[in-house]
């Protein structure tokens, strides 16, 4: 098969779908990896070492796209790449089509055939190639969370970890998922009061088991979420549902009761967000400020970092891309039901019924 990779247009999206060290991985199986030219600098990858490995470097994006059989990407397409896409193609990377009505449009009206990294399931039932941004996305919430409690950024001026006779800033964490464990470990860490509060009673108890007294949980309830909120100095939203919409958790007339300049960080936007007053921003210009409170909604976080970035999601992704390559898409997906339940757009039918009952579209099964 004939696999490529192309440079994120996505604002400030520095990651890249495939390394140098994936490329000696297709190659080994027999496979022939395209690469466009500079593809990988944000993440530390040149050229040289992608061409030491046996790939083939071509100066344009659409020389890739046109070429490729299989593209490994992180982000959905953009816009000016919707132009590219075409009837038969195999695209595999992150897609969030809850969330972007006219990119499902696209791959149905043209016949792609969609595998989103974030509805992958494994023989466990979890999230594989969701699980390393998760991992990476929950430590950053905290760290961008701190900083935008600065006073500077119309933050409440709060400390986290607070000093010796000052309290410690108090943290809330909706969603006791991938995302919100490593958001916990990160604010206890800085020495900050975390309450993490979820619907589900048994990761509520796994959590209290590995976290002990660092941590207060609570199951979620409406009133126990608007009580937590108004008292919190840093919420962080991590709800989600594989390939649905995030649901509303925060509403607007929520934020009346928390404190000015108290800090959301809404790690669920790339699926609609939690918070009903989310909208996507960019590394460029991440927050904006609605009732006093500000909100930190960048869409892609993980991209911040994109060196750790790739090589965690990569190390997830090669195995299912090898997959595909070696036996075509259709036969690895009846080899491998959790792979099949990635599949999102398949000959021009919407094929994850969550994204299907999101968008309002006919589901209709791969096989």
């Amino acid at each position: 098969m004939i696999i490529g990779t192309t440079r994120e247009l996505k604002n400030h999206e520095y990651r890249v779908g495939i390394t140098p060290g994936n490329v000696h991985s297709y190659l080994a199986a027999g496979h022939q990896v395209l690469v466009e030219a500079g593809a990988g600098l944000g993440s530390g990858f040149s050229d040289e070492e992608y061409a030491a490995q046996g790939a083939t470097i071509l100066p344009t994006a659409e020389e890739v796209w046109a070429r490729s059989e299989m593209l490994v990407k992180v982000k959905e397409p953009e816009p000016e790449e919707y132009r590219l896409l075409r009837k038969g193609l195999i695209l595999y990377t992150y897609l969030h089509l809850a969330a972007c009505p006219e990119l499902t449009d696209h791959l149905l009206s043209a016949g792609v055939n969609a595998v989103a990294y974030e509805t992958i399931r494994d023989k466990m039932g979890s999230l594989p190639c969701l699980r390393p941004m998760s991992e990476i996305a929950g430590r950053l919430s905290i760290q961008e969370g701190a900083k935008y409690l600065e006073y500077a950024y119309g933050g409440r001026g709060i400390l986290l970890g607070g000093v010796p006779g000052v309290k410690r800033g108090k943290v809330v964490i909706i969603g006791g998922g991938i995302a919100g464990t490593y958001a916990a470990k990160a604010a206890v860490g800085m020495g900050a009061e975390v309450t993490v509060i979820d619907s589900n009673l048994y990761r509520l108890v796994y959590l209290d088991d590995i976290f002990g007294t660092a941590i207060t949980t609570l199951y979620s309830t409406e009133t126990n979420i608007v009580r937590a909120i108004s008292e919190a100095d840093l919420i962080i939203g991590t709800v989600l549902i594989p390939g649905a919409s995030t649901p509303k958790l925060i509403r607007h007339e929520h934020l009346s009761h928390m404190k000015k300049g108290a800090v959301i960080v809404d790690v669920a936007v790339d699926q609609g967000g939690c918070c009903e007053t989310s909208h996507v921003t960019y590394h460029s210009d991440p927050v904006f400020i609605e009732e006093g409170i500000v909100h930190y909604c960048v869409g892609n976080m993980p991209g911040a970092v994109p060196r750790t970035s790739t090589i965690a999601l990569t190390n997830a992704t090669l195995q299912y891309g090898l997959a595909i390559a070696a036996n075509g898409l259709e036969a690895a997906c009846k080899a491998d039901p959790g792979l099949a339940l990635g599949v999102n757009t398949y000959n021009g039918r919407c094929t994850n019924e969550n994204v299907a009952q999101s968008l309002g579209l006919p589901y209709t099964p791969m096989f």
